[in-house]
């Protein structure tokens, strides 16, 4: 009796680790779905983001799809900066190492927005290629 419950706090630990395992897979196949009609997406614990052509679209993960998504144009931004620990950082020399990371967007009519991420690298990327297309579209002439 007394084997037996020594492993219950392992039986416990393995059943929470298995719960937890499915509500991310349920997360990820409700991004999946949600990510196909982007040009390009991406997922991480903290935030969804799909962009097609200039409007990008954001939210929260969750089991049955993204919620809060929030959507707007890259026409509307001024200045896009990358967070590392509250402080804007080089988008071309990123931090090896950070905990609160982002991308912020500042356009033309505040507040600004800060869009999270888990990886600095994953982050810098998103933001050179975001800053890229912005670029192009400050370019364009203006009708």
């Amino acid at each position: 009796m007394i084997h037996g419950l020594l492993w219950l706090p392992l039986l416990a630990a393995f059943i929470g680790l298995a719960w937890a395992g499915r509500n991310e897979f349920q997360k990820i196949e409700a991004y999946r779905v949600w990510a196909e009609p982007f040009d390009r997406a991406k997922y991480d614990v903290y935030a969804v983001l799909g962009q097609t052509g200039d409007t990008l679209t954001w939210g929260k993960p969750t089991r049955k799809a993204p919620v809060n998504l929030q959507t707007f144009s890259l026409q509307d931004v001024r200045e896009i900066h990358l967070l590392v620990d509250g402080q804007v950082v080089d988008l071309q020399l990123p931090p090896s190492r950070g905990k609160a990371i982002g991308l912020e967007f500042v356009f033309n009519q505040p507040p600004s927005l800060q869009i999270p991420f888990t990886q600095i690298d994953l982050a810098a990327k998103w933001g050179q290629a975001l800053t890229k297309d912005w670029q192009k579209l400050q370019q364009q002439p203006h009708l």
